[in-house]
Formats: structure tokens, sequence, C-alpha cells
């Protein structure tokens, strides 16, 4: 009995010596089983962060993009806009070029007609004047004669000879409603003599000797210079004079003036 208790011991001694090594290499498995769950959870937790991080690199270049889509997106709405109105102003000058060009084509033939046409006003102008109440008869024809030559210069050109030619005939008509005094000279007695010159427009131009000696007026009909009665018209005239160059105020003048001639 006793050597069947010490067999039992025995037994179990050597049953322990056997677990031992399989325990602690089953506690070794388990551990090194942990560590490499423990490893693979963080390579995972670093691979999701990394994912992550890639996701909102992601959605911030898409945001991004969005933002220079939106943009470019307001700077072609803006250029189709302004191609538009360009177009637009584009086909509004080529009305413009066509109308230029049209007028262009048209100009040497205006031209043409227009050198003929200052020559034919000239003649007018010079036969006026020769048939007008003599006034400022040297200043007149002079102005003539300088546009005869302004005419036949190369430098000058049509528009400009056109509208020397408006201002003389303008001068012509101004001189029909102003009232002027000026020096010259009038043959009285034979001789030239100095007097001075009231021009009522075109209705009146009579003289006055210096002194007062001699008052006389242009008749039209006889188209000769006539002598007044100086008791009637010398302070008439004399008040003339002074009125026109500014020494007094306007006032009721009395000149001999032609009657219209009857049909």
């Amino acid at each position: 009995m006793l050597m069947n208790r010490m067999n039992r011991k025995l037994l179990m001694c050597a049953f322990l010596v056997a677990v031992l090594p399989v325990s602690f290499s089953a506690s070794v498995f388990a551990q090194a089983t942990i560590d490499q769950v423990i490893q693979e959870g963080e390579s995972r937790a670093d691979a999701g962060a990394a994912e992550q991080k890639r996701v909102e690199q992601i959605a911030t270049q898409t945001d991004n993009l969005l933002n220079d889509y939106n943009t470019l997106s307001k700077v072609v709405d803006g250029l189709v806009t302004y191609n538009s109105l360009l177009k637009r102003q584009v086909d509004n000058q080529e009305i413009e070029k066509a109308a230029l060009a049209e007028s262009i084509e048209n100009v040497a033939l205006i031209e043409r007609q227009i050198i003929p046409l200052m020559t034919r006003m000239l003649d007018s102008l010079e036969q006026f004047i020769a048939l007008d109440t003599p006034f400022l008869m040297t200043e007149r024809t002079e102005r003539l004669e300088r546009l005869r030559e302004m005419m036949e210069r190369s430098d000058v050109s049509s528009a400009e000879k056109f509208r020397r030619v408006i201002e003389a005939y303008q001068i012509e008509n101004d001189y029909g409603r102003t009232i002027e005094a000026y020096k010259g000279t009038v043959p009285i007695d034979g001789n030239q003599q100095e007097v001075d010159f009231l021009r009522i427009g075109r209705v009146a131009l009579a003289y006055q000797s210096v002194g007062g000696a001699h008052t006389g007026v242009w008749d039209v009909e006889a188209g000769q210079w006539v002598e007044l009665d100086p008791s009637e018209y010398k302070n008439q005239v004399a008040d003339g004079i002074r009125v026109a160059r500014k020494q007094v105020a306007p006032d009721l003048l009395i000149v001999p003036v032609a009657a219209p001639a009857g049909e």
C-alpha cells in the first residue's frame, strides 16, 4: 500500500514535469499573439489615420477645385458679356467704316463740284460789290483778291477755301445791319478831300469833311456823290458819326434816304 502511494507521487511528479514545458510554451505563444494583435491594431489605426488624412486632403483639394471652378465660371460669364458688347461695337464700327468708305468715294466727286461752285460764288460776290453802295471799297476788293489768290493755292484744303468764301459772304451780310464811321476821301470841287464817312447799313452812306464845311450822300440812282445842304444835314450827319463811334448814346437820326424805285 505504501508502495502504491509512492508510485502515485512519482507519477504525479513526472506528469508535472511533462506538463510544465507545455504550459510555458502556451503562455509564451499567447503573449506573442497578443503583441501581434496589438501591433496589427496599431498598424490598422495608423493606416486609418493616414487614410483619413488622405481623404481630408482630397476633400480640401476638391473644395479648392470647386472654388476655382466657380471663380472661372464667373470670369467666363463676364467674358461672354464683354465679348457680346465688343461684338456690337465691332458691328457698329463696321457700319461706320462702310459709311466712311462711301464718303471717301464721294470726296473726289464733291471736290470736283465744289471748286467751280466757289469760283461762281466769288464772281457773284465781285459783281455784288461793284453794284453795291461804295463803302470800304479798298477793304472789300482786297478781301476778294485774297480769296481768288487762295483758290489757286494747293496747300489750302477745299474745306478751308469754302469756309473763307462763306466767311466773306457773312461779312457782306453783316454790313446790312450795322452802323459804322470811318475815314476816307471823296472828290470835292475836283479835289480828293479827307472826310468822315457814316454808313447806316446799306440804307445810307454819307460823308462830312473835316470841319464840317461839306456834307454829302451817295445817290444810288445817279451813282455819284451829291452834296447836301449843310444847314439841314450837317448836325445830323455829325451826330450819326459820333453815335457810330460810340461817343454818344444812340438817338434818332435824320439822314437822306433814296425812295424805293416805282414799278
